[in-house]
């Protein structure tokens, strides 16, 4: 480059650079313009020799971690050179410099071609795996994640049996729980009610959203005239998503036949089982008599018609259902995969990672979701690629015989009906929820995220859960309590997504709440 029309100083400073990082006095650097007469480049090449190349080895690993490892000997190979020539600049011979220090750099009135002989590129192609070209955008630091222990991941485990479904969560599973003839004929009132469904509209990140399948409410007719001191129309009208929705329908005959025989199933199996603290202590009766610990007021129905209607992960409100609650999920028609995840406590992630169970629910089966689930773990339905058609084994009712579109699913259905029976308790009535500042009730959430183990010396709670006692890290050994509750504002999800952003984490005394099985534990130990 002829610095004919640049001042000295400015070829000092173009100078200066393509010889980084060595430094040299200004004494030197002028002595070296004056020898080449005003040619930057020719200074910068007596002032910084390239090194004797070395003969390149034909075998070298193939793909591109194995060019970059490569690349990376060229460079430590030429810094050496470098501090080698510094130190003793008589012993080596200038010759045309082609260092990526002086590739790499903008010098006015010249260009990259004039600085170096650009290498001939092969016109073999090289194989690159995924793992090395996503291993470019990997941070090389001493903090890399990849250099600590990881946790060990474990496929999906498909649970079939009640048996592996109770060894590894807080559920368990009946089959046939339901006579024949009644689930059939639940199948298709359901059925022909879900036309009459509505797919739930929320707010999320700015933009409305649709539930990608068809829900609806209903409230126990017997349960709703008796009253119990609660009103579950009022909280019928916000049971999903902080939406007011229209007055819930009562139970419908063969829906009631078959709440029964649920309840008495769920009574059974929650005498089997440890209790926890603020879970609901029962309804007191008379002695003699085994107590009623679940019953069901109201159910939550869900239509999924076809392989791709689905759920996303999540866990149930517990606003009118209250901390540790037991829900009871009927499946009628398509078989499907009902899927379950932990959600890890924060200080355990590094520990281990959260296994996926695949339970799949067929035709007349009963899901019992037990005390903690909601707190632990969260549940889905995903979309599938493909289903298997439901023909009912029975023909319709006779009241629904006529209808044209009901007489055709004897040839097959490709729907699902969902019915989750819940007991919607007193002590969380409607008229006990709290309202943030935005006028409307609050939602109850679990801190599922810092759990607790369970306290030295309460009966009650010192028996591990049978799933948390696995050794392959699917269960989340003793810290199945939850370590708080919170009040939230959810007036977000219907109101244009803002929300007034009111918190408070619930006191079950100051709010005049129970009785609890905490209470039940207080009283037996004053009564000794």
């Amino acid at each position: 480059m002829d610095g004919a029309d640049l001042d000295t100083e400015t070829m000092l400073a173009i100078l200066s650079s393509l010889l980084h990082p060595l430094e040299f006095e200004h004494t030197v650097l002028l002595d070296a313009l004056v020898k080449a007469q005003g040619d930057v480049e020719l200074a910068a090449r007596s002032l910084r020799p390239e090194p004797p190349r070395k003969k390149r080895k034909v075998s070298q690993k193939a793909g591109l971690q194995g060019w970059l490892k490569s690349g990376d000997k060229g460079h430590d190979s030429q810094d050496k050179a470098i501090s080698s020539a510094s130190a003793n600049p008589d012993k080596f011979t200038p010759r045309r410099a082609s260092s990526p220090a002086v590739l790499g750099t903008n010098v006015p009135g010249g260009s990259e071609s004039s600085f170096s002989s650009p290498r001939k590129p092969s016109s073999r192609a090289k194989a690159v795996s995924n793992i090395e070209f996503m291993a470019l955008f990997r941070p090389l630091n001493s903090s890399d994640s990849s250099s600590k222990p990881q946790a060990p991941r474990h496929p999906p485990l498909a649970l079939v049996s009640p048996d592996h479904v109770a060894q590894h969560t807080p559920c368990t599973l009946h089959s046939s729980i339901l006579p024949q003839e009644l689930a059939c004929r639940l199948f298709y009132t359901m059925l022909h009610a879900s036309r009459d469904w509505n797919r739930n509209k929320w707010w999320l990140f700015d933009r409305v959203v649709e539930s990608p399948h068809r829900t609806s409410f209903f409230v126990r007719r017997d349960i709703s005239q008796a009253g119990e001191g609660s009103d579950l129309k009022e909280e019928a009208k916000y049971w999903y998503n902080g939406r007011p929705t229209d007055p819930p329908l009562t139970f419908p005959s063969p829906m009631e036949e078959a709440c029964e025989i649920i309840e008495r199933v769920v009574n059974e199996e929650m005498r089997k089982r440890k209790r926890y603290p603020l879970e609901w202590a029962g309804y007191p009766v008379k002695d003699g008599e085994e107590p009623v610990l679940w019953r069901a007021n109201v159910a939550a129905s869900n239509c999924y018609e076809g392989a791709k209607e689905s759920v996303g992960f999540h866990s149930d409100q517990l606003t009118y259902l209250g901390p540790y609650p037991t829900i009871a999920s009927l499946s009628l028609g398509v078989s499907r995969i009902f899927r379950l995840r932990e959600v890890i406590p924060t200080d355990e992630k590094d520990q281990r990672n959260a296994r996926t169970f695949n339970v799949p629910l067929r035709h007349n089966s009963l899901i019992i979701m037990h005390a903690s689930c909601q707190e632990v773990f969260k549940h889905c339905i995903p979309a599938q690629n493909t289903i298997d058609m439901f023909r009912p084994p029975m023909p319709p009712p006779v009241d629904l015989a006529e209808e044209e579109e009901l007489a055709k699913l004897s040839e097959g259905s490709n729907a699902r009906i969902n019915i989750t029976f819940r007991f919607y308790r007193p002590d969380f009535r409607s008229q006990l929820t709290p309202h943030c500042k935005c006028g409307v009730p609050c939602i109850l959430r679990p801190d599922m995220k810092n759990r607790y183990e369970a306290p030295p010396g309460n009966d009650l709670n010192a028996k591990s859960e049978p799933w948390t006692s696995t050794s392959e890290g699917e269960g989340s050994g003793k810290r199945s309590l939850a370590s708080k509750y919170w009040w939230t504002c959810y007036a977000g999800a219907q109101n244009d997504g803002h929300g007034c952003g009111f918190w408070k984490v619930m006191d079950v005394k100051a709010e005049g709440r129970g009785p609890f099985v905490g209470d039940m534990i207080s009283t037996t130990s004053t009564n000794k």
